[in-house]
């Protein structure tokens, strides 16, 4: 038999390819606790390498069972998502054109780095908000296989709400653009006698005919990454089919963006902070609503935990600003630290509204904070760069955007271990959903910071562990477990925003049921017969697959 490599060479591949064993154990990894090394990772020139690595596998299949193509853009993954034990394809090497910006939509490839993605917006006044954290690393196609949100999610949703047409290589080797299309074109699509024709068909009747029951298993929170989004592929009330909504956030399980179009937004200038240090977590079921009421466009927090390593760990933002930056930031710090001394609060919350005048914004953060009343609070304007305001407000995004990287860098001897990294409850229940939360983390003597987009009731829990020691490895599944059953008990989704991959994939039957995670299944059979895309994840996915490939070495 062929090696990968060699099978791949005699395809009429034309990209570039490497097995070395540096090049195996970089991709072996992305940013989650796993590590699975591939055979070969392939560097695709463009669409129609692509199209010669899926129809590859399929031919292959039958003979080189754990054959397997898995889409990688930059690695940020925290799930597991972007590694596997067959073929890598990694975008960011050739693939990372930008077609085209307009002031309403911008087309680009999968490998294209989402800061340079935004300054070619931005020329033209204009966005695309759903960026995750990791937006100075994430690329596109990521962005577009995890279904990505982040601190902007709450006014303007997920990357689902931006993406107006897919470029797609399916199952058989062909690439095909997919955006919505009304009932009388997928009317058209589904008499083709075709593979297109067959999935347009099968995947309409599976909706058709389970319409009720996938409806009702859609989680009732603000925003969802879990499973396929079955609920918005048809809609009887619009007579729109659009399976966009289907490979948005799949993962490449179900087949392999190639190209990616965006509707962009008008981008406001200014914005502005209003920041809450709360002592009671109780007050959070009176004060969320309040808030939202306002409608801002960003209601972030970060917890004690958070805080206190950004004081302890000061040098890391030394080294990470610059000297300039950094003495902005002390002294801005010091009317916060005074406050400190009447004591740490249990959490701190960050309100911010944006327009396209600083009056506006003044105005917006004066009636919340009027309203508010009797909660200790202050707030900063950021609005030019060059205002004297900029370091005060730039302090608490630094705390809550850099805290993920403190944890990975600053604590001897642990390692971040994201397994419930990513829960999302309604608002309402915080106040009773958090401090249970707590209680389990503090029962499994887990060392972990609590922050996230509370305006979604949105939180990343990554604790600190060291993985290599063995009773540390055993807390995962108990800890996961406890908390998984705790979020699904206030009805909400084990993934606001990082996606299945090898981490929650095993948790799809008790997050939707029985039935729906069976049509789920069925999705996957029909897009994908031969199991070819990004195995182990989604409705393939295994916690006993998962656990042996959790990282212990570092």
């Amino acid at each position: 038999m062929k090696t990968t490599k060699e099978l791949v060479a005699s395809s009429g591949f034309r990209g570039s390819t490497d097995d070395s064993p540096a090049t195996k154990e970089k991709y072996s990894h992305d940013a989650s606790l796993f590590e699975i090394k591939p055979q070969l990772v392939v560097f695709p020139k463009d669409t129609k390498d692509v199209e010669t690595l899926v129809k590859l596998a399929a031919q292959h299949k039958a003979v080189y069972k754990d054959l397997s193509l898995t889409p990688r853009s930059a690695g940020t993954d925290m799930a597991g998502g972007a590694i596997n034990d067959s073929i890598i394809l990694d975008f960011t090497k050739h693939m990372h054109t930008i077609h085209e910006v307009t002031r309403t939509h911008g087309r680009a490839q999968p490998g294209v780095y989402y800061r340079d993605f935004e300054p070619r917006t931005l020329r033209h006044g204009v966005f695309m908000p759903s960026y995750p954290a990791s937006r100075d690393l994430a690329a596109l196609g990521g962005m577009v296989g995890n279904n990505s949100g982040g601190e902007k999610s709450l006014e303007y949703g997920k990357v689902k709400d931006f993406v107006t047409e897919l470029e797609v290589v399916w199952a058989d080797g062909v690439a095909r653009k997919v955006k919505p299309i009304t009932k009388a074109a997928l009317d058209k699509k589904m008499k083709q006698k075709d593979f297109e024709g067959q999935v347009y068909k099968q995947i309409f009747e599976l909706c058709e005919k389970n319409y009720e029951a996938i409806k009702n298993a859609k989680p009732q929170v603000s925003k969802n990454s879990m499973g396929y989004t079955l609920w918005e592929v048809w809609d009887r009330e619009t007579g729109i089919f659009d399976l966009t909504k289907l490979f948005v956030g799949s993962e490449g399980t179900l087949g392999i963006t190639t190209d990616i179009t965006f509707k962009l937004v008008p981008h406001r200038p200014h914005s502005g902070l209003l920041v809450l240090f709360l002592k009671d977590i109780k007050k959070l079921g009176h004060l969320i609503p309040k808030v939202l009421e306002h409608k801002p466009a960003t209601f972030e927090s970060f917890d004690d935990s958070t805080l206190l390593l950004s004081i302890k760990f000061m040098p890391y933002f030394l080294k990470m600003l610059g000297p300039r930056r950094f003495i902005k930031l002390l002294i801005s710090l010091t009317p916060d630290a005074l406050q400190l001394l009447r004591g740490v609060p249990k959490m701190i919350l960050m309100v911010e509204f944006n327009s396209d005048t600083e009056e506006e914004v003044r105005t917006k953060i004066r009636n919340l904070h009027q309203e508010l009343g009797g909660l200790r609070a202050r707030y900063e304007i950021n609005g030019f760069e060059e205002t004297p305001t900029e370091a005060a407000s730039e302090k608490f995004w630094t705390m809550r955007r850099h805290s993920f990287q403190l944890l990975r860098s600053k604590v001897k001897d642990k390692h971040t271990a994201p397994f419930i990294d990513d829960l999302i409850v309604r608002p309402e229940y915080l106040a009773e959903f958090l401090p249970k939360l707590r209680r389990i983390v503090k029962k499994y003597k887990l060392f972990a910071t609590v922050q996230g987009h509370i305006g979604d009731g949105n939180f990343h829990i990554i604790p600190l562990m060291k993985l290599e020691d063995a009773k540390e490895r055993k807390k995962l599944l108990p800890a996961m477990k406890e908390v998984n059953m705790l979020v699904l008990k206030y009805k909400g989704s084990l993934s606001g925003e990082h996606n299945d991959g090898l981490v929650r994939g095993p948790w799809l039957k008790q997050q939707f049921g029985p039935q729906v995670y069976d049509l789920m299944r069925q999705v996957k059979h029909i897009m994908d017969p031969q199991n070819i895309f990004n195995p182990h994840k989604k409705t393939d996915a295994t916690w006993d697959y998962s656990y042996k490939h959790i990282r212990d070495h570092f």
